[in-house]
């Protein structure tokens, strides 16, 4: 076990090193089109929907990056991913950027050569359970069974919460998200554990939603944001401020439908965003109207929630505009 811990280190200390340097931006160009790591199917977050194409508030951040670089948002190809070969497939260089449902943490961050650029969605971890159990709280779980994908920080943040409360329960282990949903409803768990908006999605998928009950009580702070490779801080700074462009045109009152009446704006914010005055898009090394191709194609946070994880039935709570008391809040563009 320790021989191949060690050999697991080294070959992501390879990774990261073999990518040092790279200019992810002019591959990008060179090829045409963004790869972009998404799940393969969470209702809100990415998903393909009746009419074949990709959905969520992931599948939002692709494309407002593909619109930053090429001033199309559709020059992508979205790559559907497990939690198990999620981290892998970023740190191969089979993607350009991982934007699916991944928690921000010290370790991923640091021990696994990645860089997360920012938050899409705070969230927290908690339980779908089905009412007629007549289980009212986290609390009342002694002994339940709960289905879980290993591997994750749900996995982890679980067994520490019953560790605490002093509660026994027995994990059911499955390889995928979908083979924990199937397992719920054939019965062979009593709850689903998950960050609360895959199970807001989960829920809204059931046949009898009613019938199901997610409890109000969160066990863990769930920072959700796209992740990068370390060794290229250039194509960092192009995945983060790409999605704070959809935060800060909220901000600023832009929208799709009004980002034209904004040319002659008294605001230079508003103008530096939208490259009517200087150039910021060139210290990115992409369009000078990248944040007006943004907001023109994508959309402000509020246009790319209220058609993604608002179907989920999840307020925004903590993913309100600083100005309406939530934390989405971005740095200057000047």
């Amino acid at each position: 076990m320790k021989k191949l811990l060690i050999v697991s280190a080294f070959m992501v200390g390879s990774l990261s090193t073999a990518f040092a340097g790279e200019n992810t931006l002019e591959n990008v160009k060179k090829r045409g089109y963004l790869k972009c790591a998404v799940n393969s199917g969470i209702f809100g977050l990415s998903y393909i929907d009746d009419n074949g194409k990709w959905q969520g508030i992931d599948v939002e951040v692709c494309r407002a990056i593909s619109a930053a670089i090429f001033g199309d948002k559709d020059k992508i190809k979205f790559i559907p991913t497990t939690t198990k070969n999620r981290f892998t497939i970023l740190q191969s260089g089979e993607v350009d950027v991982l934007s699916r449902n991944s928690t921000w943490t010290l370790s991923r961050d640091a021990d696994l050569g990645l860089d997360f650029v920012g938050v899409t969605w705070y969230d927290g971890q908690g339980f779908l359970i089905n009412k007629k159990l007549g289980v009212n709280s986290a609390k009342e779980l002694d002994g339940a069974t709960v289905c879980m994908e290993p591997g994750t920080t749900t996995e982890l943040n679980l067994a520490e919460y019953f560790k605490r409360k002093e509660i026994k329960y027995e994990p059911v282990s499955v390889d995928t998200f979908d083979d924990a949903i199937k397992s719920l409803k054939a019965g062979r768990c009593d709850l689903l554990t998950s960050d609360s908006t895959g199970l807001s999605g989960v829920k809204a998928s059931m046949p009898n939603p009613d019938n199901w009950e997610i409890f109000p009580e969160l066990i863990s702070k769930e920072p959700l944001g796209p992740a990068v490779r370390h060794g290229d801080s250039n194509w960092g700074d192009i995945v983060r401020w790409s999605l704070f462009t959809i935060i800060g045109a909220e901000e600023l009152g832009i929208n799709s439908k009004n980002v034209d009446d904004f040319k002659n704006s008294k605001n230079l914010e508003t103008l530096r965003m939208l490259g009517h005055q200087g150039n910021l898009g060139k210290f990115l090394g992409v369009r000078k109207d990248f944040g007006y191709q943004i907001i023109k194609q994508v959309g402000n946070y509020k246009e790319v929630y209220d058609k993604t994880m608002a179907k989920t039935g999840l307020p925004r709570g903590l993913n309100s505009s600083y100005k309406q008391g939530g934390l989405q809040y971005v740095p200057p563009f000047r």
